[in-house]
């Protein structure tokens, strides 16, 4: 309940409801002669009305059906008011016209029905135009006293044909009722005769009885049940919101349903048979059941109960004499007490101050404002400011006494248990929307609106202002001033991360929340001191601040309020903005030594022993935060050098994820070179050097964006200089693996682009060249593989360097190369005019290759062709020492005959070495070399022919035929070609005399 009390209901739909109070007639009151029996003092007035629940919700369709549509049968019968109200036709929905009736009890609505169906705790549309008709029409109402009083006024002949005429209009639906009522009326020992008078649901109740709002304590049931089990994450949850708004805002109105519905939620919550499943198989609850959780006071550390916080505040009075007082007058001071101890009850100036627990103090804030006491809850709420303004000095004044011994253990302590951004009751955020609140609204219609914190989205145009100050303020304070020290306070405070999503992301949440409102406020003189007075505390605070010179390990970081800080201060006082900002840049809970806790302090708690590894599941966000707030220092340092190589040795320190950090270069590139104005080359040096920590850190680590950050880096060195380039070059092995270098790094280096960019003389290129040189014969010896090819082209233009690569190639070619990236190479030389050499890395890929006799597709076998066709191009002696190679290598028939093909098509040598022309004579096919390529392939199809029948299916059949004529193809190369071929035939006719079919379709082909 006490988190309840907390929180504010809409402001914006307050003001509503004001707006509609100051513009719509009330009703007349009644005569004394109109009034009859004193029971109609009770009719429904204006303001009741529109102050039930959901009035706001409706308001503008209602009014539009009643202005638009004339109600019929609209009869107001005591404390009773029925009516119909029509439901224009739309484009898919005919017309509906809705019966509703409406019981009401000492200006509230107590029931309510209507035939629309409506399923909702709200009342839906025709109820509140039934309603407003009432209100907005006094005149064209004719008022009836209750039913009962009506009768008492008819003689006997009057009643009975009242009675008659009722029964007969409503035979079908009364006449049951009607006979059963005669029977036991006419009865002398019925239940009915043993009471006086009858009942009148046109009457009301007894002054005696309670009455309360119409609620229907069923669908309040239904619809939580429905929501919880929508699940969701936590920004779904409008619906839950709107209903615990609905009871802040039933409390503010004295509402006692408030209390009733507040306690229907909280059932509901709690016979989620989900609950106790999710407490038995330790799983953590949905998102939505968190944030309900929390709106029903829940704690975060273990060592609380659920409602905790709400059992506490069942313990809390208002009978305290200070504090009484302190609620009650503006004039409550003691300009004679002079205890300066720590729980003093008046400070220096004599002012009252409240020490209690702040989530406590400030709730008691926010319960005054939502019952309606805001006068109340600002007095409060600037004794709990003053008191916290008073707790933050005499904590400076004990860190400087003790501040030689904390820094030199290198140990912090943490003065909190709970943080106070982020905590369920939301303190400082209650503080702040109090005072604010204070800013902008008048006197008359101070107490009508209190829902600046949850809105504040929606009333963005509102200007704040430092109105007269109260009399407990300093000089020149204002309520404005004091909002925005208490919002900074409570944003540097040094708190532990909680444990658990939920939680932290609720921390990480309200900071956020907190910073825009500030951002809202248009800071001037008076604001800056307040800013530059709470960054001088926070950097000097230890401990007791988030800024302090040691932080526990996993306090909570400052990034998102030191940039804030930071962009606050710049303008005014740079030193302090860069200063507060520098400090805030540490992520402790990242470091492998990071300061303890002490926990010898009573304020120390279990849960903040320093743990290896800590569940932050917002570290993602935190890291973003943090690159964000770096971002912003290199954008304003841009031109000052030593600013900038600050910042730099910041990053470097504290920035641990390659990803930010590459961003970050990113960024101070970007500002460095923008269009309108000349390079800054000590940004760009820093972007420079961003880049190649970057390069550090993912050099050995997986990384999807490598390749991207490579090519970016050597654009960056491009634009800092030829140094630069030549630097990372003369390093690379320290950034970049060998394929890197060589395929990104050197051939951009190289390429015609960057030399115009940089503008380079003859002696520049060739030095440039040369360190490009150097690097690709050097990658290729780490891993020739992947590099010699790139060696060889960066180093064409170089005798020595391309000579120097060959032999790398050459020395690699029999241990760490594989066929494919030996081809590769050897068709470049001859591409390049080099035949000889790339013959003889064709030779020595052959070595490693091994083709079967099914690998007819294999993606080497054009590899293979062209091989073949360069050594025939070089001649007989060439060609002839790679059949051998090509006969065991190669098993494959039909690669083996198109190869012995293409070799007697044309003599070898034709374009021979050094111009000169071999014979004209084609090579016989009864000699070496390709005699044994022959019969190579002879043997390969003899293999392969028996190798297919062992496993060949009838559908395969034709394909094997036409198999078989390619072997005879080659078989009629050779002379006695026709005998061996003949003799084949025979042999598989009699081998595979079992396959009927396929014997007879061979005899049918080939006899």
């Amino acid at each position: 309940m006490l988190k309840l009390l907390l929180r504010k209901t809409c402001w914006c739909r307050a003001r509503l409801v004001h707006e509609i109070h100051s513009r719509v007639i009330r009703e007349p009151g009644l005569t004394q002669s109109q009034k009859g029996p004193d029971v109609l003092v009770w009719e429904t007035p204006l303001k009741q009305v529109l102050e039930a629940q959901s009035v706001t919700e409706a308001f503008f369709r209602s009014r539009q059906r009643w202005i638009s549509v004339p109600l019929r049968s609209f009869v107001p019968l005591g404390f009773h008011l029925s009516g119909t109200v029509t439901e224009p036709a739309m484009q898919s929905e005919p017309e509906t016209v809705c019966n509703v009736a409406i019981s009401f009890d000492r200006c509230k609505i107590t029931s309510v029905t209507c035939s629309c169906g409506n399923k909702d705790i709200f009342y839906c549309a025709h109820v509140v135009a039934l309603s407003l008709y009432r209100i907005r029409k006094p005149d064209q109402v004719k008022l009836h006293l209750p039913i009962s009083e009506t009768l008492f006024q008819m003689n006997r002949d009057q009643l009975q044909k009242f009675v008659q005429y009722l029964i007969t209009v409503h035979h079908t639906e009364v006449l049951p009722t009607a006979q059963k009522l005669a029977d036991e009326i006419l009865s002398q020992n019925s239940e009915i005769n043993q009471v006086h008078g009858a009942p009148d649901p046109t009457a009301g109740a007894s002054i005696d009885d309670e009455n309360c709002w119409h609620l229907d304590e069923e669908q309040v049931q239904e619809q939580v049940k429905l929501f919880l089990s929508q699940g969701g994450y936590h920004g779904s949850g409008k619906q839950l919101n709107l209903l615990f708004a609905k009871v802040r805002e039933m409390l503010k109105m004295r509402d006692s349903n408030g209390a009733r519905m507040l306690t229907l939620i909280t059932e509901q919550f709690m016979a989620d048979p989900r609950l106790a499943l999710w407490r038995q198989q330790g799983t953590t609850m949905t998102d939505k059941y968190r944030q309900l959780w929390d709106e029903l006071d829940s704690s975060n550390r273990p060592h609380r109960t659920v409602f905790t916080r709400a059992i506490e505040a069942c313990d809390l009075h208002w009978q305290d004499s200070h504090l009484q007082h302190i609620i009650s007058s503006d004039l409550y001071t003691n300009y004679c007490y002079h205890d300066d101890s720590e729980n003093s009850l008046f400070d220096s100036h004599g002012w009252p101050l409240w020490h209690e627990h702040v989530p406590t103090a400030c709730a008691r804030v926010d319960a005054l404002r939502s019952h309606g006491y805001p006068r109340e809850a600002l007095r409060l709420a600037i004794a709990i400011v003053n008191t916290l303004r008073r707790q933050q000095q005499k904590q400076l004044e004990v860190f400087r006494a003790q501040k030689k011994e904390l820094l030199h253990k290198g140990v912090t302590s943490i003065t909190n248990l709970e943080g106070w951004v982020g905590h369920p009751l939301d303190p400082v955020g209650t503080l702040f929307s109090s005072l604010m609140e204070a800013c902008r609204v008048d006197d008359e219609s101070f107490h009508g609106f209190s829902d600046f914190m949850e809105n504040m989205g929606q009333c963005k145009s509102l200007e704040y202002q430092h109105l007269p100050a109260h009399k407990f303020l300093e000089e020149g304070e204002s309520y404005l001033t004091l909002a925005v020290e208490v919002a900074l306070i409570g944003l540097g405070q040094q708190r532990i991360m909680p444990d658990g999503l939920y939680a932290q992301e609720k921390v990480c949440r309200n900071e956020e929340q907190l910073i825009s409102k500030l951002q809202e406020i248009e800071l001037d003189d008076t604001l800056v001191k307040i800013f530059r007075k709470q960054a001088v505390f926070l950097l000097e605070a230890g401990p007791y601040s988030g800024l302090g010179e040691v932080i526990h390990r996993e306090s909570v970081p400052m990034h998102t309020f030191a940039k804030y800080l930071f962009t606050s201060l710049l303008p005014h006082d740079a030193e302090l903005a860069y200063k507060t900002a520098l400090r805030a840049m540490r992520l402790l809970v990242l470091e492998s030594t990071a300061p303890s806790g002490d926990m010898s302090r009573p304020h120390h708690i279990a849960s903040v022993v320093p743990n290896r590894y800590p569940r932050w599941f917002t570290l993602s966000h935190i890291e973003s935060q943090q690159c964000e707030l770096a971002s912003t220092m290199l954008t304003a340092a841009k031109g000052d050098v030593r600013r900038l190589e600050t910042v730099l040795e910041s990053i470097q320190k504290n920035i641990h994820s390659s990803s930010h950090i590459f961003k970050l270069a990113q960024d101070a590139f970007k500002i460095a070179t923008l269009m309108d104005s000349l390079p800054d080359i000590t940004l760009l040096k820093v972007s420079l050097e961003l880049g190649l920590q970057v390069m550090r850190m993912t050099l050995s680590t997986l990384n999807w964006r490598r390749r991207e950050m490579v090519r970016w880096l050597v654009t960056c060195a491009t634009e800092v200089g030829v140094y630069a380039l030549d630097s990372i070059m003369q390093n690379w092995f320290t950034l970049f693996t060998p394929t890197e270098a060589t395929s990104i790094v050197a051939t951009t280096v190289m390429s015609n682009s960057t030399i115009v960019r940089l503008h380079l003389d003859c002696h520049q290129q060739e030095k440039l060249a040369s360190s490009a040189r150097t690097l690709a014969l050097q990658c290729a010896m780490k891993d020739p593989q992947n590099c010699a090819l790139s060696a060889l082209t960066l180093c064409e233009k170089d005798h020595i360097a391309f000579e120097t690569a060959y032999q790398i190639v050459l020395d690699a070619a029999t241990t760490g190369m594989n066929y494919s990236q030996l081809f590769t190479i050897a068709r470049y030389m001859e591409h390049r005019g080099y035949p000889m050499r790339a013959y003889k890395l064709a030779t020595l890929a052959m070595t490693h290759l091994n083709l079967s006799y099914n690998q007819d597709t294999h993606p080497a076998i054009n590899d293979v062709l062209w091989a073949c066709a360069l050594s025939h191009s070089l001649g007989k002696n060439e060609l002839a020492a790679i059949i051998p190679l090509v006969v065991k290598s190669v098993k494959c028939a039909t690669v083996l005959s198109d190869i012995l093909r293409r070799c007697t098509l044309t003599t070898p040598g034709m374009v021979g070495l050094h111009g000169r022309r071999n014979s004209g004579k084609l090579m016989s096919l009864d000699k070496a070399p390709l005699r044994q390529l022959l019969d190579a392939t002879i043997g390969a199809y003899i293999n392969t022919t028996h190798s297919r029948l062992t496993h060949i299916s009838p559908r395969h059949y034709s394909e094997f035929i036409e198999f078989l004529s390619k072997a005879r193809e080659t078989f009629l190369m050779a002379h006695d070609g026709h005998i061996q071929f003949t003799q084949f035939i025979d042999n598989l006719k009699q081998i595979y005399k079992g396959k009927k079919k396929l014997m007879m379709l061979v005899r049918e082909r080939f006899g």
